[in-house]
């Protein structure tokens, strides 16, 4: 579960975080702790010497004992009811010349006692101890309170993080469960909530641009579909029709009738193969498998018009005005001018001209027809459009759709205008 985890590794994080912050104070604080007890027993220890100097009572401690080591090695308490301190070579050697200090530290009764011998001026010597059991009390203390401490604040900091992450992952389970209706019931329509302005906001308006894509794709797809059934069923009617009559006759029609029964079958049987072309172009888009390269207008400009010429015996002439160079589908954009140019030999009278321009990144393409009436210049480049005064004129409708198609996937435009000498121009502007 994702919100476990990421609790899990935020209370990681705060815990080690904390382990640092208290091992650091405790190391820092450790030493301080001892420096301020060898203090007190240095400044315990001068305080015995000056009441001594001054023959004044000393006040008792309950966790010190002091005592008085002559330079013999004698030792006279100062300390009522208390053990003797245990005295060393080096406590001696100090009460004999009355200078020196000497620090040692024992064990008793398994309580730890420091020792801290001060020679004394004039020979002998002052010895204090400290009981180290208030400073371990306090020290044992320090370390349970740490770590009663650190539980309480990993256990706040794990019930902040659940519920922060929780709050945090809430629009990513909303977006989660409804990615989850749309797979199950392939319901496209529904729009996932968007109410985050943050990265969650923007993963689910990418996720609804693609379910508007998704539908676009699909309502397509349902159109095509629609569009190809309508646009199949002429010619294949025309074909069942001529073939049903060459089989019901069965030789007894006439040699003209029987040419013309075999002709309409060939033109249809053409029209039919290239109209399953053109929707297999369409339903696959083959040309998206390519990869960009840069492309020259100009040269594909070219290539087409030897093709038409030797194709057509048309004059079909390129004028290039600073062509440029694209990055773009080679074989794909071949198609585009290829289709344009098709597009013009339909509707040109068999003898008359056909002029492309390429200037930019923008290719042109005239023919001497009709031209285009204004309320179809945006129609024709639909699916199976057909104006009505081509209605007549051999194709299928889908050479200008897969020039859109071809065009705005490169992020380019496309348009349909009248020449003002005549005739209809197409064009289409790739971007830079």
């Amino acid at each position: 579960m994702l919100r476990t985890r990421i609790t899990l590794v935020a209370v990681t994080a705060v815990a080690a975080a904390i382990v640092v912050a208290v091992v650091t104070a405790y190391r820092t604080v450790s030493p301080l702790v001892a420096d301020q007890v060898d203090r007190g027993l240095s400044d315990r220890a001068d305080t015995v010497l000056a009441l001594l100097r001054a023959d004044a009572p000393l006040p008792v401690r309950p966790d010190m004992t002091e005592q008085l080591l002559l330079p013999d090695g004698t030792v006279r308490p100062l300390t009522p009811g208390r053990n003797p301190l245990p005295v060393t070579a080096a406590d001696r050697a100090i009460a004999v010349t009355g200078a020196g200090v000497n620090e040692t530290e024992i064990e008793v009764d398994g309580v730890g006692y420091g020792i801290l011998t001060k020679g004394r001026p004039g020979g002998g010597a002052v010895m204090v101890s400290q009981n180290y059991a208030d400073v371990e009390r306090i020290d044992r203390e320090f370390l349970w309170r740490t770590v009663w401490i650190t539980a309480i604040a990993l256990a706040a900091a794990a019930l902040l993080c659940w519920l922060a992450i929780g709050r945090i992952l809430r629009p990513i389970r909303r977006l989660a469960a409804a990615t989850d209706h749309i797979a199950t019931t392939q319901n496209l329509s529904t729009t996932l909530p968007d109410n985050d302005s943050g990265e969650v906001g923007e993963l689910t308006r990418s996720f609804n641009t693609m379910l508007a894509a998704l539908r676009f794709s699909r309502a397509q797809q349902q159109r095509l579909a629609e569009d190809a059934g309508h646009e199949l069923r002429t010619p294949l009617t025309s074909v069942r029709g001529s073939a049903e009559l060459l089989q019901r006759a069965r030789g007894r029609l006439a040699p003209d009738d029987e040419a013309t029964v075999l002709a309409t079958l060939v033109q249809e049987a053409k029209a039919l193969d290239e109209l399953v072309r053109e929707l297999v172009d369409l339903a696959t888009d083959q040309y998206a498998a390519e990869d960009p390269a840069p492309v020259a207008l100009a040269e594909l400009a070219e290539d087409t018009a030897r093709r038409f010429r030797r194709r057509t015996a048309r004059v079909i002439t390129v004028t290039t005005e600073d062509p440029a160079t694209v990055l773009a589908r080679s074989r794909a954009l071949t198609r585009c001018i290829d289709n344009l140019v098709d597009n013009a030999s339909k509707f040109s009278p068999p003898d008359s001209p056909i002029d492309i321009t390429v200037r930019d990144r923008t290719v042109t393409v005239r023919d001497r027809g009709p031209g285009i009436d204004a309320t179809d210049r945006t129609a024709v480049f639909d699916r199976f459009y057909r104006a009505d005064r081509t209605r007549s004129t051999p194709g299928s409708g889908l050479g200008l759709a897969i020039v859109h198609d071809i065009v705005t996937a490169h992020g380019g435009t496309v348009s349909a205008d009248n020449h003002p000498e005549g005739g209809a121009t197409f064009r289409f502007t790739l971007p830079g």
